[in-house]
């Protein structure tokens, strides 16, 4: 028992939200049937102890390390998205151990391809193009998760002279958002237009209008993962980028791997991001030094081949 309308949710966020094509999404649909199948009960209720006969059975069915850390990770994320969704209040993934492996690094873009991305947008001031680059503003410039942008309230907006916002974000904690003045102008530039993407219903205004970035056609009043991602595509495209490097968890990665390389330490990052274990904002050490030694080689003249 697979609970399929959680599933199909988690693939779309994985969608939207990552960038995930069809073949990953097949690929986590499969895992988490499987898990579901050797469980034998409804997947979103299972228990820590279920799921680690599962692992164990991993292990006797002699399948390769890799594909045991894949069908780990399609877990460890179904679980942690049904935790932030509110359907479950404990992760039964936290005791599993996957066999070791090296990370994967995750997806970045250089400052100068989220330059062109930003420019993409264009320079139109109808609202349509304002929201957008408020949109990509905050997703590189405040490092959020597009599930947190979509939720903020409008009333988290800065003040006039305020450079940051407070919002609640993964597993309910607080954190602060700092914000550069690139993202503050085109935030207070959208902001004038905003009210010409409130429903004319009034039931749906009334709905909608709690939302930073409202929706006149969404179900919840607000802007949805699927359309910020389907925004980015089309900047892509219009920047001459792949749109398939493009999405709002590469923003984020962006985010953090440019400031690590501009020199911030680890803490400030962590902070910024929200994480709660410094060891998940390690990573980025990793992409920034892959990125410099490559500065260095393609630059330095004693590093280049004679």
């Amino acid at each position: 028992m697979i609970n399929a309308a959680r599933v199909e949710a988690f693939l779309e966020m994985l969608s939207a939200e990552r960038g995930a094509r069809k073949n990953t999404l097949d690929a986590y649909r499969r895992d988490l049937e499987d898990a579901a199948a050797e469980i034998g009960a409804p997947l979103a209720q299972a228990s820590p102890e279920a799921l680690e006969a599962y692992v164990q059975s991993l292990a006797r069915r002699k399948l390769r390390a890799a594909t045991v850390r894949r069908r780990l990770s399609a877990l460890r994320q179904f679980y942690r998205f049904l935790l932030e969704e509110g359907d479950r209040t404990d992760d039964p993934t936290a005791r599993l151990r996957a066999p070791k492996g090296s990370r994967t690094l995750p997806k970045t873009l250089a400052s100068e391809d989220v330059a062109r991305l930003i420019e993409g947008v264009g320079q139109a001031r109808d609202a349509t193009a304002l929201r957008d680059r408020a949109l990509i503003e905050l997703l590189y410039g405040g490092g959020f998760r597009v599930t947190e942008l979509v939720s903020l309230p409008v009333k988290t907006a800065p003040r006039p002279g305020q450079h940051h916002m407070i919002i609640i974000g993964k597993g309910g904690r607080e954190r602060m958002v700092v914000l550069g003045e690139p993202a503050l102008t085109a935030l207070a530039d959208y902001l004038a237009a905003r009210a010409s993407f409130l429903p004319k219903s009034p039931l749906k205004r009334e709905r909608a209008e709690r939302w930073l970035f409202p929706s006149p056609t969404a179900k919840d009043g607000k802007l949805t993962r699927r359309r910020v991602a389907q925004i980015l595509a089309q900047a892509a495209r219009i920047a001459g980028l792949n749109p398939r490097r493009v999405s709002p968890h590469v923003l984020r990665h962006a985010f953090a791997t440019h400031l690590v390389e501009g020199g911030a330490d680890l803490r400030t990052v962590q902070t910024l991001l929200g994480h709660a274990d410094i060891s998940t904002t390690q990573i980025y050490t990793h992409v920034a030094q892959d990125r410099l030694q490559q500065i260095v080689q393609q630059t330095h003249p004693l590093a280049k081949k004679r």
